[in-house]
């Protein structure tokens, strides 16, 4: 994600608190990733959806290697092709 913070003017926003389920594996390098940026991980998840939202690219060349190494240190084999293909097991 773009390291450009505008810390002078801030954008007053309204947070909720959300019960979000998601692949754990997922959960973990998204977690490693926002502590390796300093940031929360809702922050993290905000700036993707809103560069998501523009069709822009919410990671640098170099963001994408750190994921890549964090997929690997979790086991995280999932890509874009299986987003519509995911379910949970019964039981």
């Amino acid at each position: 994600m773009s390291q450009t913070i505008i810390k002078s003017n801030p954008i007053i926003v309204e947070r909720v608190q959300t019960g979000v389920r998601i692949e754990k594996r997922m959960l973990k390098v998204l977690k490693a990733l926002a502590e390796q940026k300093d940031m929360t991980l809702g922050d993290l998840l905000e700036g993707i959806v809103l560069h998501a939202f523009e069709g822009k690219a919410p990671f640098s060349e170099q963001t994408l290697g750190e994921i890549e190494q964090f997929k690997k240190l979790y086991g995280m084999t999932l890509t874009a092709v299986d987003s519509h293909c995911l379910a949970e097991r019964e039981g």
